[in-house]
């Protein structure tokens, strides 16, 4: 069976909302976030729970699969209670908060578990979400605790 690797499109808020629903539970090292500053352009790479497998029972097993998140267009970007020295931390994603600002920018907030966030000032939405290479099986399934 021939699989194509996910590549998303976000340029309004309910797309980037689509995004953010494929990268729930994805983990991502602190040495894989980049802030390209000259380019107007953010970076991440992720290794992302392969959630929409799991819900069509197309694979019995667990997979991840590394994918890039990029944000263009971007302004400033700044980080909270989180320690860009620790290069070997992992952070595990939780979602993405978007609200247009009066200046008519966006502001996208990347949350992660632990109250670290990544905020993101941009002038437009214009953010990619596109796999890399191939999945791998996990033992793991990620589980949340019901409040």
């Amino acid at each position: 069976m021939d699989i194509k690797n996910l590549k998303l499109i976000a340029r309004t808020i309910d797309d980037l909302r689509v995004i953010s629903a494929h990268l729930q539970d994805a983990i991502v090292n602190i040495k894989d976030i980049a802030n390209l500053k000259k380019n107007k352009i953010f970076l991440m790479q992720l290794s992302r729970f392969m959630w929409e497998d799991v819900e069509k029972g197309v694979f019995r097993k667990n997979k991840r699969i590394r994918t890039v998140l990029k944000f263009e267009n971007v302004i400033n970007v700044h980080s909270k209670n989180i320690n860009r020295s620790k290069k070997d931390k992992f952070l595990d994603f939780l979602t993405i908060e978007t609200n247009k600002m009066p200046d008519n920018n966006y502001e996208m907030r990347i949350v992660f578990a632990g109250d670290l966030i990544i905020k993101i000032t941009s002038e437009v939405i214009e953010v990619t979400l596109d796999d890399q290479g191939e999945a791998w099986e996990t033992k793991n399934t990620p589980k949340h605790k019901v409040i």
